[in-house]
């Protein structure tokens, strides 16, 4: 089953078109990257799946439903938790807090969905009353994890969530991401540290100046020898 179909899309800002013609699938509990120079459209395509963009043509479909043209607010409520690079946090909130505000559009915060995110970060918990702006930069991205699976989405978008993780922290990072696909949560990753998502992913796609230039398997596209010296530095 297609979880994610999205065909032929232009996105940009404002006047400003970035994305031209992009074709992107990704199924039910599949991990995909997306990679590329830096200004090649990555993190424009998710934002643009989520609405933070000004969409201009083509088709985003989602469990079979066209959701081009939503707001943010109301495509999550189509089970799509979306973390952002940066200020992914209430860093004025406490961690409760924030993890309560992920369940927003609920009457009422199920005590097992903030179990299930304790139990996936288990410091989380020890900081539970603790101002998200104190905790550590490898912290503040498990809990902006956390905040955006409270919905328990069927996909959840990540963009670049090794950014600015000291060394040691960015494979407990990809560990992490992995145990919340192998649960059965869809991933769409866009991510710089390109050798490392696309050794982790189901399937990769290469953009290049906001268009399709590759896709395979994450396998596949590490050992092409093209793409290697193009893109992953040989």
């Amino acid at each position: 089953m297609t979880l994610l179909d999205v065909s032929d899309l232009d996105s940009g800002y404002g006047d400003l078109q970035i994305i031209n013609g992009v074709d992107m699938r990704v199924g039910d509990g599949e991990y995909v990257t997306i990679v590329g120079p830096n200004g090649a459209g990555k993190s424009t395509v998710m934002k643009t799946v989520f609405g933070l963009t000004t969409y201009m043509g083509g088709s985003i479909e989602f469990e079979g439903t066209e959701i081009s043209g939503y707001r943010p607010e109301e495509i999550i409520s189509t089970g799509i938790g979306y973390v952002p690079q940066s200020d992914n946090v209430f860093p004025s909130m406490s961690v409760m807090e924030n993890l309560e505000m992920g369940a927003y559009i609920l009457d009422e915060v199920p005590q097992d969905r903030i179990d299930r995110i304790f139990d996936r970060f288990p410091i989380l918990e020890e900081r539970r009353t603790q101002n998200a702006g104190d905790l550590s930069g490898g912290q503040q991205q498990m809990l902006a994890m956390g905040r955006a699976l409270m919905l328990d989405p069927d996909l959840l978008l990540l963009d670049e969530p090794s950014a600015g993780l000291a060394p040691d922290l960015v494979q407990d990072m990809f560990d992490r991401i992995d145990r919340i696909n192998d649960d059965g949560t869809g991933v769409l990753l866009v991510e710089q540290n390109a050798k490392e998502a696309l050794r982790r992913c189901d399937r990769g796609y290469v953009l290049v100046q906001g268009q399709n230039r590759y896709e395979d398997t994450g396998d596949a596209l590490l050992a092409d020898e093209q793409v290697r010296q193009d893109f992953l530095g040989g």
